[in-house]
């Protein structure tokens, strides 16, 4: 990968130069830039970090035959060998394209599909799953809407991540789920399959999309359900309908008509965003080698079975045991599995 670390030392200097000015922080790009400026520094210490080594190496190879030295320099050759190799590495990944989209909250949305109760009740622990994911990784979760159940469980879960990266952690989870096991009502033991669907958008502010006033209805009623501290007896529930593409979002989880209007357009401008880049995928040739693929809810992304313990990822034909753990929270090799595939998809376009 042929990179101009001199072209990035003088990006460096201009970004220095503009953050320096009294009126930087007022600028639009401040953070982008700040951000980029962070990245470079990055890749410009670990390029003088491998040459370091490399000269580390150069020195333990030229005292490999001393008679006195020898045994320490060859034991220094092998550990700056080891060394290069993975500044190496971890410099071509830094040196990859990367999402810009990856550091923005991720909007994740979990439903039942096919199979009753049990998809309902599988939804629920594909939510909590990853709750408790975040709460691992230091992401924060907020429950945006949920709709439950009479069997306990999920007809559908909207909730937001926030903290370190959480749409590029996440957004390998979108497509259909699939379990296989014996449902606890099933009285023969017979082992079923359902199905729960999970799309995971990028959090779209105002500015990247400009809604027109005109191209939407949005209706106010009464909330509905079965009690609780999200229902009450005025007319807080909002529905927003997008006039030029049908996209629907309902909110009535919160007491204030201005709080679920909110909530609905955040939802509404992430969808939109989503449907946009899904067009591009289907414009660009390349569109169906993409580990998130099109973000339509019928491709099938992985397979939990139960009774022969085995979670499997069809997308790049992965799997391990230990289901109860990943329902857990235990998902870091499945992600970093799809990361690596991801990595050397760009690697390999490049």
């Amino acid at each position: 990968m042929n990179i101009d670390f001199q072209q990035l030392e003088q990006e460096k200097t201009e970004i220095e130069r503009f953050l320096a000015q009294p009126e930087a922080y007022a600028a639009a790009d401040f953070a982008e830039k700040s951000r980029r400026l962070a990245e470079i520094n990055e890749i410009l210490e670990l390029k003088r970090a491998q040459e370091q080594a490399a000269k580390n190496l150069a020195e333990a190879q030229a005292l490999v035959d001393d008679p006195d030295l020898g045994e320490l320099a060859r034991a220094d050759v092998e550990k700056w060998t080891a060394e290069q190799e993975r500044l190496a590495q971890e410099l071509e990944e830094k040196l990859l394209p990367h999402d810009p989209a990856d550091e923005k909250p991720a909007i994740m949305e979990i439903r039942a599909g096919a199979g009753g109760d049990e998809a309902s009740l599988f939804a629920g622990e594909l939510y909590r799953m990853y709750v408790r994911y975040a709460e691992r990784h230091g992401l924060k979760t907020e429950l945006v809407s949920k709709h439950e159940n009479e069997a306990g469980g999920v007809k559908e879960v909207i909730l937001r991540v926030t903290g370190e990266k959480p749409y590029g952690q996440l957004k390998f989870e979108g497509g259909v789920h699939r379990v296989q096991r014996v449902p606890v009502t099933e009285s023969q033991g017979r082992i079923h399959t359902s199905t729960a669907t999970v799309a995971v958008l990028p959090e779209a502010a105002e500015a990247d999309l400009e809604i027109r006033p005109e191209d939407l209805r949005i209706d106010i009623y009464r909330s509905g359900g079965h009690g609780g501290q999200g229902v009450n007896t005025t007319d807080s529930a909002v529905r927003i309908t997008h006039l030029p593409t049908g996209i629907v979002v309902a909110m009535q989880d919160e007491r204030s008509q201005q709080q679920n209007r909110q909530k609905a357009m955040m939802i509404l401008r992430s969808r939109l965003i989503e449907r946009q880049k899904q067009a591009e995928m289907a414009a660009a040739s390349d569109a169906r080698k993409s580990l998130i693929g099109t973000g339509d809810r019928s491709e099938k992304i992985r397979t939990y079975n139960f009774p022969q313990d085995r979670i499997t990822d069809h997308r790049i034909h992965y799997s391990r045991s230990n289901v109860a753990a990943a329902m857990d929270g235990e998902i870091d090799d499945l992600i970093r599995e799809l990361t690596l595939a991801e990595r050397a998809q760009a690697a390999e376009k490049l």
